[in-house]
């Protein structure tokens, strides 16, 4: 039985619990007179929410499966005008599905439809005057999806009432008109495994009545909240590298039926109010004037609604269009005009505003409802203009692509195989038309090899390979102006997340690009192309060796070590016979040390992981470690561990996970973090921190703790902010030092004040200097939302074995370290000159040339083990591919250096 078919009983049996215990909560928060769309009349042929699960809506927050009910009673009583879909299943085992809703004539094809608009979505295989013929025929599509974040929990009960009210209003002017001329397309909940965490711990904990008290337990989430997934993954930034059960199905159905218009429905601060677009700036420049004014109808729309409800509203503000990465943005890639909306939440069935105002559950829910149904109007209204935008934005991106200085991207065919094929087949997820060479060809002056892959711009998808690929996709020069003058005036700056966010530097994959269009003979790359891996020797009499560097030699490791095969790696590189070199880190399985059945073992592991594996007759080494060497110490299977509970980042802990356990295949034991307090550690041999606050829950008592651990043998692993705890001179584990901001004040002045609280006089010329004098001198530099950063790597350490010489690094936050003295441990890896750090987004000066050779990783002995602490965190978003290596090593090569006494 799967983990998943397992967390499907335990979903199964929380909901009959659930469903036991209605009664528990006894605010009245709606009568049936209550209108959601006033003066409404619905027809009785379609079941309300009441009738199927017992309550009105916005009465109280529907979990999971009793949204599953309602759309499944609503497909059979309208089975001729809703069509419903599960697309995916989450890691515990709920389904998600989406419906689509429209007339008979719409619903009764929807493969046909989706056959139209992928024939409108190429130009190269549609003519302007075919395209003109299917235009005239389709109807609009939007697609409304809800829920991403489990703890906005409005946005499922008004998908519920978007979908009810298209089925039963009856003699309403708009439904008619939105059903004539649009498909609709409902996902009502995007990440249940949240929501069901989040209905959970509400329905668990409140009393008597429900609280409006922003103090209370209502309002409040225990760790880790229900805003993430099961991984705990913010799915909302998982549009790009695509880790999750939950994107994977969105964006397979996306790129199925390719709706002209996408809109994320979100939740914001509870004392706020409406936003929807026009979006903030900054924009991505890859977006469409077409898009952008497209949203800006549908805007107005929902302002002319809002106005008529008395709705307050706010646009143009927080929330901009810049990373192409989020639900809201990935769809305006294949041509569609998409947006986000955010409502204030109630964070539970009431929530009493800072004026004094009791807001309950139904607010919300109304307000996403009546901007969906306004967002499906304007869709309507705008049927035959956004369809040809629609066409038009293909052939845009056609054209561009083949008048492009970039137009032809190449993955030369590189050592690291299980990197690149990554970022093929994940383009090819994204629906890019990525080739892979069955030839040698020379392109752009460079004979490339067989089995480089070809990106050609000069498609449909060529904008979103634009905005992927290249290095640097620049913010407007007036935004920046603006952050500049902001930050000069110590405000907040307005830059809302990452400002960089190139795949092949995240995967630290080498691509070339040149202007040229190539005709190359070889075949397109499908998502589910498997990596091949071989052994060229399988009878080998000495031993197997796996070059170490990439994620296929670290899934051969560990799936290794599970089975209890015997085996080394080496410390540095070495040349075999004379004949073979072999980089740092690799793999020696030696024959006498294992069984009969090792050679069958290796061959099936090769397969499984998509390894190269070498067989050698003889061991004879003419450079480097010998197999015998001390540098060629035993590979063994740890016991890992992990912080988790607050107040650990959930988000750090989770991608943290999610590395270790799903893309390596490698078991970890989460404990709650007070446990590292006081608990014996010593059955684990490594103990990781991911970024978090620690002070307060492990303070002086934990670190002695985790240092006595350390002494005896163990290896702690820190990121970022955990990095932080660890070198505070009160918790004495990592004796580094954490810096203040680089201060060049010009005004010179005596501040001790004097007993009577005067100090000494100074003179201020201009206002620069008032800046200056007002600042503290003991601050932390300047936050970055997310820059990519060039790390220089030491190619001599163990630690480093098989990472390439440079590397890049999301680099977040204030935390800067000093360089570790000698006499402490090794800075193994630091950031380049601040001329040459910055490989892509926006950094602030003082920041670029303050980072300048600051460490990234480092690691100090400590008795018989070791502390290994990250300045950043490695595993963010869990697309930072190009440092697993990096992280793999300090796990694994960690634990065979370390010296734990048995």
């Amino acid at each position: 039985m799967t983990l998943r078919h397992l967390f499907t009983i335990s979903a199964l049996t929380a909901s009959l619990c659930f469903s036991a215990g209605k009664a528990i909560a006894s605010t009245p928060q709606q009568t049936d007179s209550f209108e959601m769309w006033p003066g409404a009349q619905y027809s009785p042929s379609i079941p309300t929410v009441k009738s199927v699960l017992g309550y009105n809506t916005g009465e109280r927050i529907t979990t999971h499966s009793d949204m599953l009910t309602y759309f499944k009673a609503l497909a059979e009583a309208a089975p001729e005008r809703v069509h419903l879909v599960e697309y995916a299943e989450s890691w515990e085992g709920r389904a998600l599905i989406y419906v689509a809703i429209g007339s008979p004539e719409h619903i009764k094809d929807l493969e046909q439809f989706a056959a139209n608009m992928n024939r409108l979505a190429d130009p190269r295989k549609t003519s302007r005057d075919e395209a003109n013929k299917l235009i005239a025929s389709l109807p609009s599509s939007v697609w409304l999806q809800h829920g991403v974040h489990g703890n906005e929990i409005s946005s499922t009960d008004a998908a519920m009432m978007t979908a009810y009210h298209l089925l039963a209003a009856q003699n309403d002017p708009l439904t008619a008109k939105v059903l004539k001329n649009t498909l609709v397309f409902i996902d009502p909940l995007q990440n249940p495994d949240g929501r069901t965490r989040f209905t959970h711990n509400y329905y668990s904990s409140t009393g008597l009545q429900d609280s409006d008290d922003r103090l209370s337990v209502d309002q409040n989430e225990p760790w880790p909240r229900g805003r993430s997934n099961h991984y705990l993954f913010d799915m909302n930034r998982d549009w790009l590298a695509i880790t999750q059960p939950e994107t994977l199905g969105r964006v397979n159905a996306l790129n199925h039926f390719k709706p002209t218009v996408v809109i994320d429905l979100h939740e914001m601060g509870s004392d706020s109010t409406y936003f929807f677009v026009p979006a903030a700036s900054p924009i991505n420049p890859h977006m469409q004037q077409a898009q952008l004014d497209n949203n800006d109808l549908i805007g107005r729309n929902n302002g002319k609604h809002f106005d008529r409800m008395g709705f307050d509203y706010f646009t143009r503000e927080v929330y901009d269009a810049f990373y192409p990465g989020y639900g809201d943005s990935w769809p305006t890639f294949y041509g569609a005009s998409a947006a986000t909306y955010e409502v204030a939440s109630t964070r539970g069935m009431t929530f009493r505003n800072k004026d004094g105002k009791v807001n309950h559950y139904r607010d919300p829910v109304q307000k996403h409802f009546v901007a969906s149904l306004s967002t499906l109007e304007a869709a309507a209204d705008n049927r035959e203009k956004i369809l040809n935008d629609f066409y038009q934005y293909q052939v845009n991106a056609i054209e561009a692509g083949k008048k492009d200085d970039e137009r032809t991207f190449i993955i030369p065919a590189t050592t690291d195989r299980a990197g690149s094929h990554r970022l093929a087949t994940l383009m090819a997820t994204h629906g890019v038309e990525v080739k892979q060479a069955g030839e040698s060809f020379k392109a752009c002056g460079t004979r490339y090899n067989k089995g480089a892959y070809i990106i050609d711009t000069a498609q449909p998808r060529g904008r979103f390979v634009k905005t992927t690929f290249t290095r640097q996709v620049d913010m407007a020069e007036s935004f920046i102006k603006e952050q500049e003058r902001r930050r000069a005036r110590k405000l907040d700056d307005e830059i809302y997340d990452v400002t960089a966010w190139s795949l092949p530097l995240l995967f630290n994959v080498k691509t070339d690009s040149c202007d040229d269009g190539l005709s190359v003979k070889g075949s397109y790359v499908t998502p589910d192309m498997p990596l091949k891996g071989n052994v060229d020797k399988p009878d080998a009499s000495v031993a197997w060796l796996v070059p170490w560097g990439d994620a296929a030699a670290g899934r051969f490791l560990t799936a290794a070590l599970q089975q209890g095969i015997h085996l080394k790696s080496a410390d540095e590189a070495f040349t075999l016979d004379d004949k073979r070199r072999f980089p740092a880190g690799t793999l020696i399985i030696e024959v006498k040390a294992n069984g009969e059945g090792t050679s069958e073992k290796i061959a099936a592991l090769a397969a499984q992981t998509g390894a190269l594996v070498t067989g050698t007759d003889s061991s004879w080494v003419t450079d480097g470690p010998s197999f015998g060497s001390r540098s060629t110490p035993v590979m063994s299977a740890p016991n890992i561990a992990m912080a988790w509970d607050s107040p650990t980042s959930s988000l750090s802990a989770g991608s943290t996970r999610f590395v270790i356990e799903r893309q390596f295949n490698y078991p970890v034991t989460a404990i709650r973090t007070d446990m590292l307090a006081s608990r014996n550690l010593n059955h684990y041999q490594v103990i990781i921190l991911p970024a978090g606050w620690y002070d307060g829950a492990l303070g002086q008592r934990g670190a002695e703790n985790l240092k006595s651990w350390v002494k005896q043998g163990g290896v702690l692993i820190t990121f970022a902010q955990a990095t932080a705890f660890a070198a505070s001179p009160d918790n004495g584990l990592l004796d580094a030092d954490l810096e203040y901001s680089f201060n060049d004040k010009t005004v010179e002045a005596d501040e001790q004040a004097d007993h009577r609280g005067h100090v000494a006089g100074s003179h201020i010329t201009d206002k620069s200097q008032l800046i200056r004098r007002i600042e503290n001198d003991q601050r932390s530099p300047d936050y970055v939302a997310g820059i990519l950063a060039k790390v220089e790597v030491d190619q001599e350490h163990w630690l480093t074995a098989g990472v390439k010489p440079e590397v890049v690094s999301l680099v977040t936050g204030n935390t800067i370290f000093a360089p570790m003295k000698l006499d402490a441990g090794k800075n193994v890896a630091w950031y380049k000159g601040a001329d040459e750090l910055l490989a892509s987004g926006y950094l602030w000066d003082e920041n670029r040339e303050q980072l300048a050779y600051k460490p990234f990783l480092m690691v100090q002995p400590s008795g018989e083990g070791m502390v290994i602490g990250f300045t950043q965190d490695p595993s963010s978003r869990a697309y930072m591919d190009g440092l697993n290596v990096m992280l793999l090593n300090a796990i694994f090569r960690g634990a065979a250096h370390a010296s734990p006494r048995r």
